[in-house]
């Protein structure tokens, strides 16, 4: 079965603004180190270490009481299942959550202290209920990491911000993995201004592209060193290869914004990456 995302709009993104005031703070926009017109929009400092909270606690305020009786579920490979386990967890509702058996286990390890209810299958199995938005013997509202509409608008409010405090960007750099993050910026920032260009940063084997320009992995580890050591900003691999993209002047002129998605990044890669190294 195909699924569509729903048309989200402008209201939907402003009204998980109001929402989410009192209940997340947003995040801070900074200059980078050293390079006056490229900024960061640190989502790594958020609770979970991750731009998917914002997603989370949109759609399950969404959710009836009744429904949540039943708790709620997903399929995540990590940072979604975090975020939405602590949403469900400070509500006091089960979370139960799919993952693949290859996940990480600092991961795993941060869901389940937060409680919620892990299942690891084979990869398989795994996409399946990433297409089919269910699985069999999981109890829950099923929430989809990425083709949700209120999970779009959630993270769709980092958009706002960062055009309220910047209004003249020029570009922003998103990291890519499912598209509903760069969804949700692109309505709320060219609702401001349509002419901001809106960049996906995306991973293809041992490189990453933007507009079609090629970042190695050593430029990625090499921006997550600079994040580090110039903004103190501890930076996932997809955070730091938006960095790396602007660094290289890859989007054109005028004001920069890159994502930093998250900070969930392994302690021992952590460690290489600051030494320098491509981790492993």
């Amino acid at each position: 079965m195909n699924y569509v995302v729903g048309p989200v709009q402008l209201s939907d993104i402003q009204e998980a603004r109001e929402y989410m005031k009192g209940k997340l703070q947003p995040s801070p926009l900074v200059q980078l180190w050293e390079h006056k017109d490229i900024f960061l929009k640190l989502e790594n400092l958020q609770p979970c270490g991750s731009f998917q909270l914002r997603g989370a606690l949109n759609a399950i305020r969404k959710i009836s009481i009744e429904t949540l009786e039943l708790g709620v579920c997903t399929a995540s490979t990590g940072n979604f299942a975090k975020c939405l386990a602590w949403v469900a967890n400070n509500m006091d509702i089960r979370c139960n959550v799919l993952v693949p058996s290859h996940s990480p286990m600092n991961q795993l390890s941060a869901i389940e202290e937060l409680r919620g209810n892990i299942t690891k299958v084979e990869l398989d199995e795994w996409w399946e209920a990433i297409e089919t938005h269910t699985y069999g013997v999981m109890q829950g509202k099923f929430i989809h990491a990425v083709c949700e509409p209120d999970v779009v608008a959630g993270v769709g409010t980092i958009g706002l911000e960062i055009v309220d405090c910047i209004p003249d960007i020029s570009n922003i750099i998103v990291p890519y993995g499912g598209g509903g993050l760069i969804c949700g910026i692109a309505i709320a920032a060219k609702s401001h201004n349509p002419n901001i260009k809106v960049y996906a940063c995306a991973t293809s084997g041992d490189s990453m592209s933007v507009e079609g320009s090629i970042t190695s992995l050593q430029e990625v580890t090499d921006a997550v060193k600079l994040l580090s050591e110039g903004n103190h900003v501890r930076a996932e691999g997809a955070g730091a290869a938006s960095v790396a993209a602007a660094m290289k002047g890859v989007v054109g002129v005028g004001k920069t914004a890159c994502i930093i998605s998250g900070g969930n990044i392994d302690t021992d890669k952590y460690i290489q990456c600051l030494q320098g190294t491509v981790p492993i």
